[in-house]
């Protein structure tokens, strides 16, 4: 095809500058040109990848590279040109010719293919069963969007138009499509246009007119769906067209949180890091989020080998294979988590391993004690021993005034954390990060319910008054590292969780999500607290002072760390006469090493 065009350019352009009528002796130079002059420009054609991709999939970098080609072939022959004093080489008048023509005839040719692809060859079969559209939020998203559409007809979606809140942009056009209107009109312009769906191409953080969107889009019985993260599309990992339904972390109302991006490069960068729990949901983020930051390794310690598996193969579709460590492991095997330690010489460690269920840790003191506790007083006597530059310990708002194991064992961590800072000779900077429920965690309520929903209800809600903080994964991963940041070490971090949420809105969320009326179309059903669970978390103790960091949604609290000596006690205790006590006698004794804990007493 481009030998074609090239050959019917520069033999067009001889009869364009010779008015159509060629002497003799110019026909014999244009002959010869064509056998050399041709071949040259196929191969800057070649070399500027023409040759690779697609004859059909034609966009604006496509064009770019086809006029640096000719640019350079016609510039080259100018010059040969002016070095031979027009001998041996086509007129000026024909190069001119031959420029404009061969970019025109290729894109021409390009664009033809293009539009046969997308409005005639991948539409046959779909023009007829394909959804009508309307894509909401005329910005580089939705164009975007409406592009990958038209490209890819075999989805069975059709965008017919767009709405758009700046009334500005109404009466435009965004490849071919029209923008007409805004969404509060969304009743008249579905029954205008026989509209089967809306898209929701807006920024994350426009959760409140996400959620009245997609109020409305129910009400009408429109289904109603999101792009990703506009992120996510300009990388280029994924397609703007691999929509989703709504969740619940897209109508919460939270602001995006703004992280030092540069300053958590500058402390993970050509780093090793090592990170415990790399299977779980805090793990694997954290894992996620570290990759990006370019360390020199990246150790994923998890117990269950098919998490690590899950894990690791994502990090190396994402192109991370070269930093990622895989290790199976357990926390509590002192001498393998030594060797750990001794081979990958880690310089930050963040030890999200945990046993975090509170209705099952409640009746299995024995092992939280032992995977919370003396877990973290491995790792924290590890980090020490290998002078880890940083250790940060992942903990949770149950560890105020705590009324379950899971809060109590984790108070417990915080504490063995925070004495490793006053060890003589200390040389790691030792911390720890507070924060509540995560959206979408494999122990959080969100899996629950939207299990129950799925299978018609009902819902069970614990308390009609219980309430929770609530966060995204991401979310409060990003603030982790931040935190690690700022620590010099002693110190707890609280993350600011926003307001709190009764899990009774949240569950009516989910439900309207899914296309269900509350308590009218599937059921809400108390069913009772839980042994050790509260009606609110907290996030400080009366006692605790906080101070301000220099992120807004940070807050490092004032404490005094406890004496090590005391604790290593405690962890010889755990270490020898943990099963010589019952359930009930261990929660009493937990009780003595956290004053503030209120166990629950098995009758």
């Amino acid at each position: 095809m481009y030998t074609c065009c090239c050959t019917f350019s520069l033999y067009l352009a001889y009869y364009l500058r010779y008015d159509f009528i060629i002497p003799e002796d110019v026909q014999i130079e244009r002959w010869e040109s064509l056998i050399w002059f041709i071949p040259f420009e196929l191969l800057l054609l070649y070399m500027f990848g023409q040759f690779n991709g697609l004859l059909s999939y034609f966009r604006l970098p496509d064009l770019y590279r086809i006029f640096s080609a000719f640019t350079i072939a016609s510039t080259t022959l100018l010059f040969l040109w002016f070095l031979f004093g027009g001998n041996y080489v086509p007129p000026r008048g024909v190069i001119l010719a031959d420029y404009i023509l061969s970019i025109l005839s290729i894109t021409i040719f390009r664009v033809a293919l293009r539009i046969y692809r997308e409005r005639f060859l991948n539409s046959k079969s779909h023009t007829h069963t394909a959804q009508r559209v309307a894509i909401i939020g005329a910005g580089d998203v939705g164009a975007t969007l409406v592009a990958d559409l038209l490209m890819r007809r075999s989805l069975g979606m059709r965008p017919i138009i767009f709405l758009d809140d700046n009334r500005k942009k109404i009466g435009s056009h965004i490849h071919g499509i029209p923008v007409v209107g805004t969404p509060d009109n969304l009743e008249a312009i579905k029954n205008a246009y026989m509209i089967d769906k809306v898209i929701l191409a807006l920024p994350s953080s426009a959760s409140q007119r996400i959620r009245k969107i997609t109020e409305s889009a129910r009400a009408l019985n429109i289904k109603a769906e999101l792009v990703p993260s506009w992120h996510d599309i300009a990388s280029g990992r994924i397609k703007a067209s691999r929509i989703r339904s709504v969740e619940l972390e897209d109508i919460l109302g939270r602001e995006p949180v703004k992280l030092d991006s540069e300053h958590i490069r500058d402390l993970l960068k050509s780093k090793s890091v090592l990170v415990t729990g790399a299977g779980g949901s805090i793990g694997s983020e954290l894992c996620r989020q570290i990759a990006a930051k370019t360390p020199n390794k990246l150790i994923l310690v998890e117990q269950s080998e098919g998490q690590l598996f899950q894990i690791e193969q994502e990090l190396i579709e994402d192109g991370y294979k070269g930093i990622i460590f895989a290790v199976v492991a357990d926390i509590l095997d002192e001498p393998r988590m030594n060797h750990i330690f001794k081979q990958y010489q880690p310089s930050i460690v963040f030890h999200a391993a945990a046993h975090k269920h509170v209705p099952m840790m409640e009746y299995q003191p024995h092992e939280a004690i032992k995977n919370n506790v003396l877990g973290t007083d491995i790792l924290t006597r590890l980090a020490a021993k290998f002078h880890v530059e940083r250790f940060v310990f992942i903990s949770t708002d149950k560890a105020i005034n705590p009324t379950n194991v899971m809060g109590a064992t984790k108070r417990m961590a915080e504490i063995i954390t925070q004495s490793n800072q006053c060890l003589p000779d200390n040389k790691t900077n030792f911390m720890a990060v507070r924060f509540g429920n995560v959206l979408g965690s494999s122990g959080s309520v969100i899996p629950i319910f939207k299990k129950q929903i799925a299978a018609g209800g009902p819902i069970t809600v614990t308390h009609p008054e219980v309430t929770r903080y609530f966060m995204t994964i991401p979310e409060a991963v990003g603030l982790v590292l931040q935190c690690a940041t700022q620590g010099n070490g002693g110190e707890i971090f609280i993350l600011d969780m926003g307001q709190p949420m009764k899990i009774v809105d949240v569950a009516r969320q989910l439900a309207e999500l899914s296309g269900f009326k509350p308590e009218v179309d599937i059921e809400i059903k108390y069913v009772g607290l839980r042994p050790g669970e509260k009606l609110f978390e907290e996030l400080l103790y009366n006692k605790e002072e906080v101070t301000s960091t220099n992120h807004p949604r940070i807050l490092r609290l004032k404490s005094q760390p406890q004496a090590h000596a005391a604790i290593q006690a405690t962890a010889t205790w755990i270490r020898d006469d943990l099963y010589h006590f019952s359930a009930n006698d261990l929660k009493k004794r937990l009780q003595d090493f956290v004053p503030e804990y209120s166990p629950f007493i098995d009758q």
